[in-house]
């Protein structure tokens, strides 16, 4: 009768080896392996171990045999396999990704996986499967914008010191309009969501008119001062620049985070700016909007309150809307700005030189 090799396992092997057996979480070919050179280490034979665990005599010999080589080591990788021979030559591979990352095809603006196949000659699941490894997404785009203004870093560390350390005894608002937003109306009512359906919603609408939010988001505290008004003139915006001097402390200073559209910046707006001097105007860089924190209060509304409306007039929707802000202010929280103005720049020095050697190929 033929015996097999015994195991001998040392303490640490052993510790091991156990801890193995009794996961939970790992492979379970782990765990199989682990308990058979356990029970070959208290001197069972391979007919006993496979009867045990319920494996073939063949399985529990050649774990024993791989511990003998290889130790725990050889219990935790699989050998190489040989597997089928590639059909696809590492020179087809460079051709896709060189044709997807710096060609484009004739009569389209994107790759499509039929489109590859065709000019390649391989099947779809291929480019399909070469893309997927090289994390090529042709079917996606990514918007961005860097601002020219020459006066960018200024205007960056300013407000990022106005968000991080702001002034003592005054008040820092982040101010913008919303401007057209639609009070838009379904043109047939829409069906409640259940168990297995989604909520349903009609693609086309009626348009009953539009109103501007003027918005001053609070950056202690989150709350939110604002009004709608019809337009988004000169006119509207000094109207509530009067609203915000009667609705906050007369004697703290106003410093007034605000984009550069050209109601900001209107000689009449100068000139009542320069007889209230407690209102300190910041204006964020050209092209620079994400340096606004109330961008971020405008997506929030427009997410809850706004994109599954629907409303039958302009006044319904402003009551919508200052309804939304009334609620939010019960409990505001304020947004927390983390990034600082050196990470930031570097951040879009490094666009700029990507930018830089991408126009001098």
């Amino acid at each position: 009768m033929r015996i097999a090799p015994q195991v001998v396992l040392t303490d640490e092997q052993k510790s091991k080896l156990e801890a193995y057996a009794r996961g939970r979480k790992l492979p379970a070919r782990l765990v199989l392996r682990a308990r058979i050179v356990l029970l070959a280490a208290e001197g069972k034979q391979d007919l006993e171990i496979a009867r045990l665990l319920s494996v073939v005599p063949r399985t529990a010999a050649r774990w024993r045999s791989r511990f003998h080589r290889h130790g725990i080591a050889g219990l935790e990788h699989d050998a190489p396999r040989p597997g089928r021979t590639r059909t696809i030559s590492p020179q087809t591979v460079s051709r896709v990704i060189s044709k997807t990352t710096q060609e484009k095809p004739a009569h389209a603006a994107q790759w499509s996986t039929r489109a590859m196949a065709a000019a390649i000659g391989i099947s779809e699941a291929s480019v399909r499967r070469i893309w997927r490894a090289h994390g090529l997404k042709p079917h996606r785009v990514q918007t961005f914008k860097l601002s020219n203004d020459p006066h960018f870093v200024e205007k960056l560390e300013d407000i990022a010191a106005l968000y991080v350390n702001p002034p003592e005894h005054a008040l820092v608002f982040s101010l913008d309009e919303k401007s057209q937003i639609q009070a838009l109306d379904r043109t047939q009512p829409g069906l409640p969501m259940k168990k297995g359906r989604a909520q349903t919603m009609t693609h086309d609408y009626k348009r009953h008119g539009t109103t501007t939010l003027f918005a001053a988001l609070n950056t202690l505290d989150g709350s939110i001062l604002a009004t709608c008004m019809p337009q988004h003139r000169h006119q509207e915006w000094l109207r509530f620049l009067r609203l915000m001097d009667r609705q906050t402390p007369a004697e703290k200073p106003l410093h007034l985070i605000v984009d550069n559209y050209a109601t900001h910046k209107h000689p009449k707006v100068q000139r009542w700016a320069a007889r209230h001097r407690r209102f300190h105007f910041h204006f964020t860089p050209t092209s620079s909007s994400w340096l606004n924190m109330v961008e971020r209060f405008f997506r929030d509304l427009t997410e809850n309150q706004l994109r599954r409306g629907a409303f039958t007039s302009v006044a319904e929707l402003e009551k919508a809307i200052l309804a939304y802000i009334e609620q939010h202010n019960r409990n505001p929280k304020p947004f927390i700005w983390t990034a600082k103005a050196n990470d930031i720049l570097e951040k879009v020095k490094r666009a700029r030189a990507v930018l830089h050697n991408c126009s001098s190929v």
